[in-house]
Formats: C-alpha cells, sequence, structure tokens
C-alpha cells in the first residue's frame, strides 16, 4: 500500500508514498494544495515516481479533503504551523533516512498553500536540497527565509487572482536577498492560479504550461538531487 506512516517530533504522521519503478532514486516531499491530499496530488506523487523520485505527500488533514472552497479555506487557516512543521520535518528526515532513497538532500515542491509550505520546509530542515514552489500561497505568515539553503524555482500564472505578479517579483527578490541561493521565478503568460492541476475547480488548468513547467521542475529537481 502506498500509505504510509513515519516518524514526526516522536509521534507519527500519515502520508501517501509514490516509489520508483527502479527501486532507488532521488526524494522529494509533496505538499498539498487547501483541498488536501487528494486524488490530484496522489497522482503527482505518482507522476514523480514515474520520472523516478521516492515522492512522499504529508497528510497534513489527516485524511481529510474536500473540493468545496469555503471549507478548504477553513481547513487552510485552521492549520496549525507548528503541527505542519512536524509533520514536513518527519516527511524529510523520512526520505533522507531511506534505504533506497538516494542523495543525501531531498526536494520540496508545493502548491498553492503547499506552495508556501514547500519554502516553509527548507527553513526548518537543512535536509532540504531543493524547493519548487507553484504559486505561492502562506496565510500563516512567513518563516526566516534566511534558513533556506537551497535553490528555489518558482511557477506562477500572469493572470493569476490570488497570486499577483507584483507581489510573486517581490517575493522572488526577497527570497534570492534573505537567503542568497538561487532563485529562478517563471510566469506562464495567461495563466490563472492553479493552471497546473488538471482537476482544479477554477476552470484555469493550462496543459500546455503545465507540461512547460513539469519539465522545468523535473530538470531542476534533477540537476540538484542526484548524485
Amino acid at each position: 500500500m502506498p500509505d504510509v506512516e513515519f516518524q514526526a517530533n516522536g509521534g507519527t504522521a500519515p502520508g501517501y508514498l509514490a516509489e520508483p519503478g527502479s527501486g532507488s532514486g532521488p526524494g522529494v516531499v509533496v505538499l498539498q494544495e487547501w483541498w488536501g491530499v487528494d486524488e490530484h496530488i496522489r497522482d503527482v506523487c505518482d507522476r514523480f515516481a514515474n520520472e523516478g523520485f521516492f515522492a512522499l505527500a504529508p497528510d497534513l488533514y489527516r485524511g481529510e479533503t474536500t473540493d468545496q472552497p469555503d471549507e478548504a479555506q477553513q481547513k487552510m487557516m485552521a492549520l496549525s504551523m507548528d503541527d505542519a512543521e512536524k509533520d514536513m520535518r518527519g516527511a524529510v528526515d523520512f526520505l533522507a533516512a531511506h534505504d533506497r532513497v538516494e542523495g543525501s538532500r531531498i526536494g520540496s515542491v508545493g502548491f498553492c498553500l503547499g506552495g508556501g509550505l514547500a519554502v516553509w520546509a527548507a527553513t526548518i530542515n537543512d535536509k532540504v536540497g531543493a524547493v519548487v514552489t507553484y504559486y505561492y500561497v502562506m496565510p500563516h505568515g512567513r518563516p526566516d527565509f534566511a534558513e533556506i539553503k537551497a535553490p528555489v524555482q518558482g511557477h506562477f500564472g500572469t493572470q493569476d487572482e490570488f497570486v499577483l505578479v507584483g507581489p510573486a517579483k517581490n517575493l522572488e527578490r526577497e527570497l534570492h536577498h534573505a537567503s542568497g541561493r538561487d532563485v529562478k521565478f517563471y510566469f506562464y503568460e495567461g495563466a490563472g492560479h492553479a493552471f497546473f492541476n488538471d482537476t482544479n475547480r477554477l476552470g484555469t488548468y493550462d496543459k500546455d504550461h503545465a507540461d512547460a513547467s513539469w519539465e522545468r521542475t523535473i530538470e531542476f529537481l534533477r540537476s540538484n538531487l542526484e548524485t
């Protein structure tokens, strides 16, 4: 079964783990959108496995998902960052210690809420060696970007009503200035929020932009994580 339990600050946390057919490869933590670890996030993990990665999505909502925006927003706002930090730190440590995960550094990738969390994860665990943030959203403040010890890649739509281009470019500059690491954001012309999500309820999925961002993501992770 792909569902796993991993150690998280003395307790355990659930998650969805997809493994590559080759039996070995680099590791990536996948952080959920505000909907939870739904079929889309599981599919993203499976896609990473098809590309040769171990992909673990920690289940921050403990098995709960929703397809209703109001409920999703409530769940996102109710999320305890103390608990989320424990889960993310534990997920990174789980992959780093896995006997078939190659390399000493783990990737963190996330979408919307998870895009913010992917960056956050890199500030609390120095085993994170590459960060990919899709349309970064983080309603719970911000961590200390100076603690990031990994390059960051970002993907944003120019027509995103939730994450405007100006603030996204400011974030790019802030991340680079604070961390001193390479930070590169890509902006996809005409793309809206959640353009990568082929199940999204906004009707903004864009296959061409999704495919282009995925290719960049895979290349970036391989170049920074593979031994």
